[in-house]
């Protein structure tokens, strides 16, 4: 996993971990048709965490994961705190696993995969573009960023996956069992578009239309909380909504849509 040495960019994180906090992503990675044909048709493929945290636990989880698809998946997780690397490193030996400092410069590899979860949330939202540019810079041709946000134990969890050619979905995953209505994932919504929750924005008009067909589709709760789940989604798609994965997706609280969908109406930020 040797690559050029670069100053490390970016601000430390608080360091916030739990087991199985990032549970939701993970099952998405490994399942997600993009990302699986891109671990397959890579060479060597190398995969970034980048902002693991006080605790490498969730890179091994990722690990795992991934190796599920590609059993000679190389995972890498980097860190700008030296002693967090330092833990890291001591509690892990595996040759397919390695920790390093580094930041949105990806210490000099170039993967065809990183994980940026819980970074960019204490950023400002003007520096969103050039964080995601300086990473996918650094990344392999061909290669996907994934960008979020999700709850201390992972019960609200929301991504933006994003290619060379700009943010291209948006991913909202829920636990069902403890959901109210699902505009309470705004507050877990990635940096791009947590202030744009307003009316007027299109992330708004979702979410908004996420609440009223979970309310209409509460007679399914007989049926189990994901029945419910799964007809709000099918009562937002017969609204018009572009829902882009598939209904066995919908049954693990998942909807995944076009970022143009919810693109903020003002683009001179983000794409």
């Amino acid at each position: 996993m040797a690559g050029r040495a670069l100053k490390p960019v970016g601000a430390p994180t608080r360091g916030t971990t739990n087991p199985n906090r990032l549970r939701r992503v993970d099952r998405w990675l490994a399942r997600d048709p993009a990302v699986t044909r891109l671990l397959r048709r890579a060479d060597a493929p190398l995969v970034v965490d980048l902002g693991y945290g006080a605790s490498p636990v969730t890179t091994v989880e990722m690990a795992r994961w991934l190796r599920s698809v590609r059993r000679d998946v190389r995972v890498l997780g980097l860190e700008l705190d030296a002693e967090r690397v330092a833990v890291a490193q001591a509690a892990v030996d595996k040759p397919w696993l390695d920790f390093r400092r580094g930041g949105f410069e990806l210490a000099g590899t170039r993967p065809v995969l990183v994980r940026a979860f819980n970074v960019l949330r204490q950023y400002d939202e003007a520096e969103v573009p050039g964080a995601w540019s300086l990473m996918l810079d650094a990344m392999a041709p061909g290669g996907l960023l994934v960008e979020g946000t999700c709850d201390e134990i992972g019960r609200l969890s929301t991504w933006v996956a994003v290619g060379h050619d700009g943010p291209r979905t948006l991913t909202l995953s829920v636990h069902l069992a403890s959901l109210e209505r699902p505009s309470t994932v705004a507050e877990r919504l990635p940096k791009a578009l947590i202030h744009r929750n307003v009316p007027g924005e299109r992330v708004h008009e979702l979410l908004s239309a996420l609440d009223v067909c979970w309310a209409t589709a509460a007679p399914h709760q007989n049926f189990g909380v994901r029945a419910r789940w799964a007809h709000t989604v099918h009562l937002l798609t017969g609204r018009g909504w572009p829902v882009l994965n598939r209904p066995s997706r919908w049954r693990l609280g998942e909807l995944t849509v076009p970022w143009s969908a919810v693109a903020p109406s003002d683009r001179g930020l983000v794409p």
